[in-house]
């Protein structure tokens, strides 16, 4: 398949969402009596497809009925599944038609699934691929072109989003769904093996192959199992891989808009009750007996008695199965309505608080209500903007957010929230500066155990309060743009917004119990987590800018070089191919140039992987390493050179990232859109993004990096003589590993000995195996267990402390940082091997990370506030992993450097001195 187009070709997994919004939306019907509701869903994903990504190529892909291939090599394929309800099998021709009629090309193909239409598009086409869709087994068609997005989550995967998501990447993918199997298709698996144990044994073992070809090293029962599935697992791993070479004969251009058809649409819109759509077209339709006449959009069409009247605007409080049955929702639409509540709040001094906004971008989003609980079971939601037809009159916004400010921006009283930092970053957007922050209920679950999966608020009042919140769909349709929290009716925005306010109150209720026993967790709580909140949303919001047009100029220079590297690819096969397909290049360099593959996949077929091509070209192969370089210049393109432009804020030229605290569970910030800690440093490539980060006209960048400092966390944990001495003496500690470990003077150290101790230093702080440091080094596991054996031998209190370590965390379950974090790992006493030496390499790694994690905010908090209070016009602008980075006038470069580099190894006391590197450019790449 050709392509000229600079857009993505969009594909639509439609039988994915189908399901989805048929389970995920309430159970609307139109006029007569007829189900809606997946058609609703469906209709506002492919909305949403169409405006956020404007393709000139499109395709939704259906499952054709009846059998396919995969029936025939495993007669139980999908055999569990219960029927098609019949309320979702009714929708599915109108809801094709209304979508052929909308003018996207429609694909229905038999005796394949809707997948490998999927997967066969993206193999052809060359290039960027955006598939939309909810089903995992996709995740093995992402690499730097074949991007997937789920619309009904807002998640957006790229490789690296894959490997944070399922621990695995791309390639390993199939691999991971055979250990697992799928209850849902019928598709054995290993038994009892699940999501965390395929992880853990891809990672010791690389591949499912190894892991079949070493079975009989598994101890314990799931050894048994694991041995038990040897059998069927290639059949297993066949059905999970998705097909990429079904014969389709299509051009780009048939996957090309048509023209709507508006009488067809005319005609379904009216008879299923799609007003809004309808009205679009210019018509009207009878409006259902059992709505609201006013503001009720077509999402919203909630029938029969799921909400009891909520005075005096008639809003709804949730009940039908909710905790919160008997809870009282006010919504208040009158000026003694809100005086009430606003002497209510000041005469309270602690209050739950959230806000209603138009945008999930907080540098764009605009408040369109807030909502307030003093009590459990009781909160008001105040409406300021809904501008739907037929809304109701509603207090005017910015008359009220001038009485709410001197509230909002009292610090004597006491805001309680749910991921604060948004609220307060969308309060600025109004001019308040939300002061008083206490609570964070996000905070308080991540400090009580940073390992649970999620903190957001339904997944912690569905685990702590066995609560089920109204979500965002019950009152406006799946996906974040088919309705605009402005366009919801009052009826169904007041009990979502209110029970936000009250279920946040009584969250924090719930864990603020526990934190009060806990001392240290508390303390490290409300003395760092909360206050960095505002630290964070200041950084944030500096953003920091990037020049868009070298970004523009470095993404034509790669694409340069990736057009050069192709042709030197064909030149070293002695042909054209694709070199994203696996296929081809497996025939190139197997069939044809015979090389011998260093593994084969489950299926017997020879590897293409990643990690085989670097073997073939470590031995010299030149295509392997051809193919290596393509793909990474292809990624930092992708990744970086074309998308960061991108993100670029049109209204302050900036780039401004989101910082998450809850994350992480050692501790460490992560950032996203964009992802800051992963922009490449060590190569000439990457320095290159680097430079695109820059100063404002009359400043300078100024990096602070604290130097070795998980080095230095061990030395202080443990103890050990050897390292301590090396750091107070100022030494190269690699080099003074090397000295102690190979026994010779420090000046005679050799650059590989250096080296070699480099990689023991680092490889012990991050629960590297043996095999992973002969890997690394390039000898065998002998030598590097003897390298090993002779630190501990040099360092024996490094030892100690690893053994201690490991004991404390059988015996109580976790490990704690310096300052008390707490990493539980359930896993530590695990009878599997593999399993429990991956949870004793966390327990040794997880103090030293979190420790410099704990760090580093101190020092952000203790910069922030000389900033803040000494009148200077530096902005902290960037936090990356243990580097701070700060836009500074030219002429308070001097001492801002020198008090930056106090604040920071001052910040925290240990029995080695901190050290903080510093550098000043007018970029990124120069400060460094």
């Amino acid at each position: 398949m050709t392509h000229n187009s600079t857009k993505p070709l969009v594909l639509v997994d439609g039988s994915s969402y189908l399901f989805r919004a048929f389970h995920a939306l309430p159970p609307l019907t139109n006029v007569h009596g007829e189900p809606t509701g997946a058609m609703h869903g469906v209709l506002n994903m492919l909305d949403k497809l169409r405006k956020d990504y404007n393709p000139d190529h499109m395709a939704v892909i259906f499952d054709a009925p009846g059998k396919t291939f995969r029936d025939d090599l495993y007669p139980q394929y999908k055999a569990t599944r219960p029927p098609m309800p019949e309320d979702l099998r009714c929708q599915i021709e109108p809801l094709l038609t209304i979508i052929r009629a909308q003018g996207y090309p429609l694909l229905i193909i038999p005796d394949v699934e809707a997948d490998d239409v999927i997967g066969t598009l993206a193999q052809e086409y060359a290039g960027k691929v955006i598939i939309s869709t909810g089903d995992k087994d996709m995740a093995q068609l992402v690499d730097e072109r074949v991007h997937l997005i789920n619309t009904m989550s807002g998640h957006y995967a790229d490789p690296a989003g894959v490997l944070e998501k399922f621990g695995v990447a791309p390639e390993r993918i199939r691999d991971y769904l055979t250990l697992i199997g799928d209850s849902v298709d019928n598709v054995p698996g290993v038994n009892k093996v699940g999501p965390k144990t395929a992880v853990k044994w891809l990672q010791e073992y690389g591949s499912l192959e190894n892991i079949m070809a070493h079975a009989d090293e598994f101890k314990g029962k799931i050894g048994d199992y694991l041995r038990e599935a040897l059998a069927h697992l290639p059949l297993s791993y066949e059905l999970v891989t998705i097909k990429c070479d079904v014969a389709l004969d299509l051009q780009p251009e048939t996957l090309a808009f048509n023209p709507e058809d508006t009488e067809t649409l005319r005609e379904l819109y009216e008879r299923y009750g799609l007003r809004t759509r309808l009205a679009a077209l210019g018509s009207a339709v009878t409006p259902h007996p059992n709505l609201p006449p006013q503001g009720v959009k077509e999402q919203e069409g909630v029938t029969g008695d799921l909400f009891a009247p909520c005075p005096p605007c008639g809003g709804r409080a949730g009940e039908g199965g909710k905790s919160s049955g008997n809870a009282a929702y006010t919504c208040i639409l009158t000026q003694p309505d809100l005086d009430t509540w606003l002497h209510r709040l000041q005469a309270a001094g602690e209050f739950a608080f959230d806000t209603e906004t138009t945008s999930l971008n907080y540098m764009e989003a605009e408040i369109v209500g807030v909502s307030f609980a003093i009590q459990p079971g009781e909160a008001a939601y105040l409406p300021l903007a809904h501008d739907y037809l037929g809304a109701p009159p509603q207090l005017n916004r910015e008359a009220v957010l001038a009485q709410l400010k001197p509230l909002l921006e009292d610090p004597t009283l006491r805001k309680i929230g749910q991921n604060l930092k948004y609220d307060r970053s969308v309060l600025l957007n109004h001019g308040i500066e939300l002061r008083g922050i206490a609570h964070d209920t996000m905070l308080e679950s991540y400090v009580l155990d940073s390992t649970a999966s999620r903190h957001d608020m339904d997944t912690l009042c569905a685990k702590h309060l066995n609560h089920t919140n109204i979500s965002f769909a019950d009152i406006a349709g799946k996906g974040k743009n088919q309705l605009t929290f402005n366009q919801v009716g009052l009826e169904e925005a007041t009990p979502y917004a209110a029970e936000d306010a009250d279920m946040t109150l009584q969250l924090h209720q719930y864990f603020w119990a526990q934190l009060q026993a806990l001392d240290a967790q508390r303390k490290l709580y409300e003395a760092v987590e909360v206050p960095l909140v505002s630290v964070l949303s200041d950084i944030e919001r500096n953003g920091v800018k990037v020049d868009a047009t070298l970004l523009a100029i470095h993404s034509k220079e790669l694409e340069t070089r990736m057009h050069t590297v192709i042709l030197q690819a064909y030149e070293a096969a002695g042909q054209e191919f694709n070199l994203a397909s696996p296929k081809q290049l497996g025939e190139i360099l197997y069939t044809k140039l015979g090389l011998t593959a260093p593994r084969k996949t489950p299926k017997g077929q020879p590897s293409t992987a990643e990690d085989v091509l670097e073997e073939l070209a470590e031995m010299g192969h030149e295509l392997p390493a051809l193919i290596l370089v393509h793909r990474g210049l292809a990624k930092l393109k992708s990744t970086y050179t074309d998308k960061l432009p991108e993100q670029i804020n049109p209204r302050t030229g900036r780039v401004h990232t989101s910082y998450h605290q809850a994350v992480a569970s050692t501790g460490r910030l992560s950032s996203s859109d964009p992802n800051l800690q992963n922009i490449p440093i060590r190569t000439e490539e990457g320095r290159r993004i680097r430079q695109a980060f820059v100063a404002e006209a009359g400043c300078k960048l100024l990096a602070a990096d604290y130097s070795q400092i998980e080095l230095r966390i061990m030395a202080h944990l443990s103890g050990d003589q050897g390292l301590l001495d090396a750091f107070a003496q100022g030494l190269d500690v690699h080099r003074a590993t090397a000295a102690e470990v190979f026994g010779v003077v420090l000046d005679e150290v050799t650059t590989e000995q250096r080296r070699a101790a480099k990689a023991i230093n680092f490889g012990l702080i991050y629960g590297m195996s043996t095999f992973g440091l002969a890997k690394q080094l390039g000898v065998d596991r002998k030598d590097a267990q003897a390298y090993v054996n002779l630190y501990f031998a040099r360092y024996p209190g490094v030892k100690q402390y690893m053994d201690d370590t490991r004991e404390q965390a059988r015996a109580q379950g976790y490990v704690e940082t310096l300052f008390g974090r707490r990493l539980f790992l359930p896993d530590i006493k695990s009878k599997n091997a593999a399993t429990r030496q991956y949870a004793e390499r966390t327990a040794i790694n997880a103090p030293m990370q979190g420790t410099a994690a704990d760090i580093i905010k101190k020092a952000m908090l203790a910069v922030a506030a000389w900033l803040r209070d000494s009148g200077l016009h530096t902005k902290m602008i960037m936090q990356v992993h243990d580097e701070l980075v700060f836009e500074v006038p030219e002429a308070e470069l001097d001492t801002v450097r020198a008090q930056v580099i106090a604040l920071m190894t001052n910040a925290v006391t240990l029995a080695v001195p901190l050290v903080v590197d510093t550098g000043v450019g007018a970029n990124w790449d120069e400060a460094h």
